[in-house]
């Protein structure tokens, strides 16, 4: 059975994803899904490298890699433990978050579910799917029916060679090359059976 509150270890991967409470939506414009990724910067960037995501209207998923321990020293503070260090920051872009959609929206109250789940990710094997899974999200939930098709994932990023923060090469080099990444995404999957693989 997967541990969805892994403690963050330097160095290790982790599939980090949340929702919105009840029906609501966490991502209403463009605009939206801009500031969250503003947001994710300015409290994780100096933490964790992310190698991919997606973002759609009411949930997100994030795969990082934990920065290593003599770069993370340098920000423990009154954290006891990296793991700390790092919740609190994820403490801060939700907070930081919903108080700006709230204020923009008229609304009050919390937006995020209580909880954010995070899942050590323990093989190559596991990795992989991952990957695949997170940009089959929007396919999944028939906002679009190609993985460019859909400008809030990492999906874009990762084939083209636009400016990016997300570990292009790191990802391509994962799969051999990038036609290598490509074909795999497109090789036709079940994705309730690796739904289930990555949840188990």
């Amino acid at each position: 059975m997967r541990e969805y509150s892994s403690q963050f270890v330097a160095g290790h991967f982790y599939h980090v994803y949340n929702r919105a409470i009840g029906s609501e939506l966490l991502f209403k414009n463009d605009e939206n899904y801009h500031f969250f990724l503003q947001k994710w910067s300015q409290y994780l960037d100096e933490y964790v490298e992310v190698w991919v995501y997606c973002l759609i209207p009411n949930h997100f998923h994030f795969l990082i890699k934990v920065k290593d321990s003599d770069h993370l020293s340098k920000f423990c503070k009154s954290e006891k433990t990296e793991s700390e260090l790092i919740l609190n920051q994820f403490r801060k872009l939700f907070i930081s978050y919903t108080k700006s959609f709230n204020k923009y929206y008229d609304r009050t109250g919390s937006l995020f579910q209580k909880k954010f789940k995070r899942v050590q990710v323990d093989s190559k094997h596991y990795l992989k799917h991952l990957i695949h899974y997170i940009h089959h999200n929007p396919i999944h939930h028939h906002l679009t029916n190609r993985y460019y098709g859909w400008k809030f994932s990492s999906y874009n990023s990762l084939v083209s060679q636009c400016a990016s923060k997300v570990k292009r090469q790191q990802v391509i080099n994962f799969f051999g090359n990038k036609q290598s990444f490509i074909d795999y995404h497109n090789k036709r999957k079940n994705y309730n059976k690796i739904n289930r693989l990555l949840l188990e």
